[in-house]
């Protein structure tokens, strides 16, 4: 029996250090590559360093289009920084929004180590930094996040009060995503929740969805459970290609999508 026991205790010890490797190695990317600006794409913009309330030091960009505009609070997905995202923040720019892209803590240039807890404190800290801009509207923020930063967006909707969500390619929790990928490992022993499938339930914005069918990182049910278990008023929008390129690849059928769901909530 003594034996039994100590080969279940090894085995256990064994599958924690080994789920708990997982966590920080399978969720997180961070790159401190910043191989372009939005200058770059004929975008002027502010380089900006914002301290969160934990005292981690953030690099953001705000590329800015009007004072009358609706802002878009952009967080980006699991891998690589905001510079490998300018060509997103000009489609957001040429529909006529601010926007305001940041990195997350170890991403970029920003300080610190990236944390469940630690991304939402990040977005948190942006929100705030748009509050106190008198050449922002402040009632006409909206959050978007792709893939990782969907679940960032989700949060923040829970935390702040946004005028607008938008969802694309994210995740139900990282319960179901670690089953998805990991079916042998006790997803009961992870630290890291990101459950968005329990908070969109009490997010009352206008909420849009978008997935492609073809994703073959976060599947397309994904998508379509947190579009199901979210409230009203709600739209979803299908994309096609990969995870990272279906944004681009249909860029008139986003364009409009993201036109209509914005110009029925007169933000834009």
């Amino acid at each position: 029996m003594s034996t039994l026991a100590g080969i279940v205790f090894i085995v256990f010890v064994g599958l924690f250090v080994l789920v708990k490797y997982l966590e920080h190695t399978a969720v997180f990317f961070p790159s401190k590559s910043m191989d372009s600006t939005p200058a770059q794409a004929g975008m002027p913009y502010e380089d900006l360093y914002l301290t969160t309330s934990d005292g981690v030091k953030i690099n953001a960009w705000l590329i800015k289009s009007s004072p009358q505009a609706a802002t878009i609070l952009f967080a980006h997905g699991n891998a690589g920084t905001m510079s490998d995202r300018v060509m997103k923040i000009k489609f957001f720019h040429d529909l006529g929004l601010n926007v305001l892209v940041f990195d997350y803590r170890g991403y970029g240039k920003s300080q610190g180590y990236p944390t469940e807890k630690g991304v939402y404190l990040d977005a948190v800290a942006v929100y705030d930094y748009l509050q106190s801009r008198p050449d922002i509207d402040h009632q006409r923020i909206i959050g978007y996040g792709a893939s990782l930063g969907g679940v960032v967006a989700v949060d923040l909707a829970t935390r702040r009060k946004l005028a607008a969500l938008m969802i694309e390619s994210s995740i139900t929790s990282a319960k179901d995503m670690s089953q998805r990928l990991y079916p042998f490992l006790p997803s009961f022993l992870m630290s890291i929740k990101f459950d968005s499938m329990s908070k969109i339930k009490n997010i009352d914005v206008p909420k849009l969805f978008l997935h492609s069918p073809e994703d073959q990182i976060v599947p397309l049910s994904m998508g379509q459970k947190l579009y199901e278990a979210a409230r009203g008023p709600k739209s979803f929008l299908f994309t096609y290609g990969g995870h990272n390129d279906g944004f681009l690849i249909n860029d008139r059928r986003v364009r409009n999508g993201f036109k209509k769901f914005l110009q029925t909530y007169s933000l834009l």
